[in-house]
């Protein structure tokens, strides 16, 4: 299928620079912007985006949530500890746990970088 698009010439010529053909850059923008809707998906990537640019062992002990996550995470806190969770609430809460639990591992890991007499 053909379209015409009318875009920026700032991004016009990053297209430009870029060895992939705008089909596959397209597709690679929507899978990205379908999986930033999905349930959960707002603190994993930002933390693999962190985790993308090989941060060192000080910056992996200096992260903390962004602010945006922080707030879903304590809006979740609150309803989980005075009421039910809807389905797709208790899921969005059982990966935040999971995303708490990767992130206190890759911690520890950078500590004993740092302290490797503290094992």
């Amino acid at each position: 299928m053909q379209i015409t698009l009318d875009i920026p010439e700032e991004l016009f010529t990053k297209l430009g620079l870029l060895d992939q053909s705008v089909s596959q850059v397209l597709e690679l923008g929507v899978n990205e912007l379908v999986a930033r809707l999905q349930p959960g998906f707002t603190g994993f990537a930002e933390v693999l985006d962190f985790l993308a640019n090989l941060p060192t062992p000080e910056e992996i002990l200096a992260l903390r949530p962004s602010p945006s996550l922080q707030d879903q995470i304590d809006r979740l806190s609150e309803k989980y500890q005075t009421q039910d969770l809807s389905p797709a609430e208790q899921q969005i809460w059982q990966q935040y746990e999971y995303l708490e639990h990767v992130i206190r591992i890759a911690k520890a890991k950078a500590y004993l970088k740092l302290n490797p007499n503290a094992s």
